[in-house]
């Protein structure tokens, strides 16, 4: 008699990636070898590029151009197309016009799965060419070389890639593993100093989690590191890459299927306040102000020594990063981003809080009236030490 067939099978299983960061000084001039190294053509000859650029890097500089130039000069790579500029910032995601034309741009040209696109900007333009990239043929390997210091010091290494949609951040998008980063440090010498020091937010937001050395190594080089001192600079950023790329490669949740999501520490006011200030408010900036009323409010509710929460406002304020909006005010505005925060989740609300320095909870309530004295307690700090605008 044969045995019952049963109409219950779970096979739990892994798939296998590799992260691949490399750091450059120029990638333009002396280490554009190290790019060429990743791009391999395996059994079908020469590997196949579609190269974009983000406009505001290639008017800036010739870089760009002379990474093309180079590409076009090496008998191993066929670069389709001249270089591909397209605008961006958070415009490029709040429509889907760019990722539109970057997917007919990879059918027009034939690309399949083992071609290459290689983006160069922001996080936001590599957030929307990503997007493209991971939805054309199921995946076309994406080769980053991320232009600010956000960018490099966080979401150039992260898996994720979006676009804006209903008005709320990042609400269409997918989880693709890059094929390479490409960190060099030549492409953020035409960076605006706004941007520059608004993207070492995410230093601090990692490093708070993660490392409390590597904060008060922050805390103790803020200034020097907001004047651009090349090799502080250099090392903040690279940390900061690393502790985020770690957590995705070790933290055993790549693809965030769990509730917790310690990365997205200050987040769910950030996203709340880029919206809110119709994007005036840049990313970096929005994540310092949110980490800072998460600091302030892990103070006041989980035992994170005053001190310390007072420290990492001051350590942000060093980095040159204003702490304070009028979008804030009403303070019960911002507090709807709590329940979109939820929604993004896809659960239960889960926000990661501090109870020191390298030490986090995770929580699923928040005191509507402590959270409030936060906020208000960073509107008396930030106003007091208010940074000219750029």
């Amino acid at each position: 008699m044969l045995n019952r067939l049963s109409n219950t099978t779970d096979i739990p299983f892994t798939a296998s990636f590799v992260h691949r960061l490399r750091v450059t000084d120029d990638v333009a001039g002396d280490d554009f070898s190290v790019l060429v190294d990743l791009l391999d053509g395996g059994d079908n000859g020469g590997a196949r590029v579609l190269m974009i650029a983000e406009r505001s890097v290639a008017e800036s500089s010739d870089r760009v151009a002379r990474i093309e130039s180079q590409l076009r000069g090496e008998a191993s790579i066929e670069l389709t197309s001249p270089t591909i500029i397209v605008d961006g910032g958070e415009p490029i995601k709040n429509t889907q016009t760019a990722v539109e034309e970057i997917l007919g741009l990879i059918h027009d040209l034939n690309l399949d799965r083992r071609s290459y696109v290689i983006a160069i900007g922001g996080g936001a333009m590599l957030d929307a060419v990503g997007y493209a990239a991971a939805i054309a043929h199921r995946g076309i390997r994406l080769v980053r070389l991320p232009t600010t210091t956000l960018a490099q010091a966080d979401s150039g290494v992260g898996v994720k890639n979006a676009i804006n949609y209903f008005d709320k951040k990042n609400w269409i998008g997918t989880f693709a593993v890059p094929w390479a980063v490409v960190n060099d440090s030549a492409l953020l010498e035409t960076l605006p100093d706004r941007e520059f020091c608004s993207g070492l937010s995410e230093a601090v937001k990692v490093s708070l989690l993660k490392d409390a050395d590597e904060f008060h190594w922050l805390a103790e080089h803020a200034s020097q590191i907001s004047a651009r001192d090349p090799e502080l600079s250099r090392r903040a950023i690279h940390r900061s890459c690393v502790l985020h790329m770690r957590h995705i490669t070790e933290g055993g949740d790549p693809f965030e299927m769990l509730e917790a999501r310690p990365l997205d520490f200050g987040h769910w006011s950030a996203h709340k306040l880029e919206t809110l200030s119709r994007y005036q408010i840049r990313h970096g900036e929005a994540v310092a102000i949110g980490v800072a009323i998460d600091c302030l409010y892990s103070s006041l509710k989980f035992g994170l020594p005053r001190p310390d929460a007072e420290m990492a406002v001051q350590c942000l304020h060093d980095l040159g990063i204003q702490l304070w909006h009028p979008c804030l005010e009403p303070v019960d505005r911002l507090m709807q981003g709590l329940e979109e925060f939820r929604q993004h989740l896809g659960g239960r609300l889960t926000i990661t809080m501090l109870r020191g320095i390298g030490d986090s909870i995770n929580v699923h309530e928040i005191d509507p009236l402590a959270m409030k004295t936060a906020i208000e307690t960073l509107s008396k700090i930030a106003k007091n030490k208010a940074i000219p605008a750029n």
